[in-house]
């Protein structure tokens, strides 16, 4: 029997690849990085086998989607902030005997699933630059996983389900870890230099604050009222559907783990980040 061994929400911001390669910009993303090698030993120590990661910069607009390859590897360049993040190698284990499980168990909850063996479809840097540091020595397997940013809350949190059903009936020691921001309202370009790290407008830092809050005195079903309205209000990063998605896995209303913050909270041009250990649900 399979089991979820891991539970986070971590940042992705390509700062953190400036940080470790420029050298103007050298050391500004340490604690994040601190963040990163933190939960890959805590994932070593708790047996992880494959690290199931909700990547909200692999966006689609249809179904739900998994990149169930044999192995991902290649030399990663951003279209997106190619000045930020340019020239990343890697190369890890993929899952494809989980992937096709994964699909099938969406499927199974009535949502349109595939998962994906073609070699032309690369990783994204959602998933990318939280594996060069958590996954530094390539110890656990990777399956990316599309995030649908059209898809509801609702769709998430039931697609989150049936993916812990069918991790549940595997024989994998899964890490599920929803890559995405808090807050998401970049700087207007003008503004964008300047604001490299700071959070756009007291409003979303306010509110980020408050869930870190929530999410520290357990208060889940309180957040996950509010999700719906967070992610519109604060421009959530693909309508956080990584989170929904993540908290479906853990239970989502049932859920009463804790949260152990790893990074605090900081922000990153206008968005707020964290990298944050959910302490994993008991067996489903």
């Amino acid at each position: 029997m399979g089991r979820i061994v891991q539970a986070a929400k971590i940042t992705h911001v390509p700062s953190i690849w400036m940080s470790e390669t420029m050298e103007k910009f050298r050391g500004i993303r340490d604690f994040a990085v601190t963040g990163y090698r933190e939960l890959g030993k805590r994932a070593k120590a708790a047996g992880v086998e494959t690290f199931v990661i909700f990547d909200t910069h692999w966006i689609v607009n249809q179904g739900f989607h998994f990149n169930a390859k044999e192995r991902h590897n290649g030399i990663f360049t951003s279209h997106e902030l190619p000045h930020m993040l340019m020239d990343m190698e890697y190369d890890y284990q993929g899952d494809p005997e989980l992937g096709d499980a994964l699909a099938e168990s969406v499927r199974d909850a009535g949502f349109r699933a595939i998962a994906h063996k073609t070699s032309h479809l690369a990783c994204e840097y959602g998933t990318l630059l939280p594996m060069h540091f958590i996954n530094e020595d390539k110890f656990a397997r990777v399956l990316p996983v599309a995030a649908n940013q059209f898809a509801s809350i609702e769709e998430g949190r039931a697609v989150g389900d049936a993916i812990a059903t069918a991790i549940t009936n595997s024989n994998r020691k899964v890490a599920v870890l929803a890559s995405g921001s808090l807050s998401h309202e970049f700087w207007p370009n003008e503004l964008s230099e300047a604001g490299l790290n700071l959070i756009n407008g007291e409003f979303n830092r306010q509110i980020d604050l408050r869930v870190v809050d929530l999410w520290k005195s357990g208060q889940w079903t309180e957040f996950l009222a509010m999700l719906p309205e967070y992610a519109k209000r604060c421009h959530g990063e693909c309508a956080m559907i990584d989170t929904a998605m993540l908290f479906g896995a853990l239970g989502w209303d049932a859920y009463q783990g804790t949260a152990d913050i790893l990074t605090p909270y900081f922000g990153s041009s206008g968005t707020g980040q964290i990298n944050v250990e959910l302490s994993a649900p008991l067996k489903r």
